[in-house]
């Protein structure tokens, strides 16, 4: 079975709901990175009247799930109505092929480094 891993960039506040969502569609783990970052916006507001010219680093949060690649579409949905508010900043959501995951402690590899 093979593997896969989701990156998601995206506001901090969005924090709560995705980790809810994600827990309800079987999600049994994932790593929180706080993170500075900026799209192609520069950083600027939806409300601001120009585009910065120097980018400005807004707080946002890096979310890292590995799953079972089979499962990686419907993740993804489940990411993508959480996030969206149609408005800059919703974020983004990257995907990996992964060739294996160990566990340290058993020595587990593959999904069940996952779920055992």
């Amino acid at each position: 079975m093979s593997l896969s891993k989701i990156e998601v960039i995206t506001q901090i506040a969005k924090m709560n709901g995705l980790k809810a969502a994600l827990s309800k569609c079987g999600v049994g783990g994932m790593t929180v990175t706080q993170v500075l970052g900026c799209g192609v916006e520069k950083g600027s507001l939806e409300y601001a009247v120009e585009e910065n010219e120097e980018m400005e680093l807004l707080p946002k949060q890096l979310i890292s799930i590995v799953v079972e690649t089979e499962k990686v579409t419907k993740i993804v949905e489940v990411i993508k109505q959480e996030l969206y508010t149609g408005h800059i900043g919703d974020g983004k959501i990257f995907v990996y092929k992964i060739d294996n995951a160990i566990r340290v402690r058993t020595g587990d590899e593959g999904t069940d480094a996952l779920h055992k």
